[in-house]
């Protein structure tokens, strides 16, 4: 029995994330709630509607999508991006998901 070499049918924990966010609307959407509920860093919030931009379709189809310049989108969804809410609102809606606002 060989000891120590890679499993080449396992798949990291990223790929799974990617792939749920793919294919599960539901995940999608508390993957997005819980990037919203980090209140001490907002920029949370653009790296999660980043992942899911780029499971469901890529930056250039959900820009397309959204009526947002690619580079404009790419460049909302850095780091260091600031976009506006109108932008977030498009893009959200175009992976299929709406932006909302609850009592705490």
């Amino acid at each position: 029995m060989k000891r120590n070499t890679p499993d080449h049918r396992s798949v990291s924990h990223e790929q799974r994330v990617i792939e749920r966010l793919r294919k599960d609307p539901l995940f999608a959407s508390e993957y997005l709630k819980a990037a919203m509920e980090d209140e001490d860093e907002p920029r949370v919030l653009l790296i999660a509607l980043r992942r899911i931009a780029e499971a469901r379709g890529g930056i250039t189809q959900i820009a397309r999508k959204a009526g947002i310049e690619r580079e404009s989108l790419h460049r909302a969804l850095s780091a260091h991006g600031n976009p506006r809410f109108s932008t977030l609102s498009a893009v959200a809606k175009a992976v299929g998901l709406r932006l909302t606002v609850e009592p705490v």
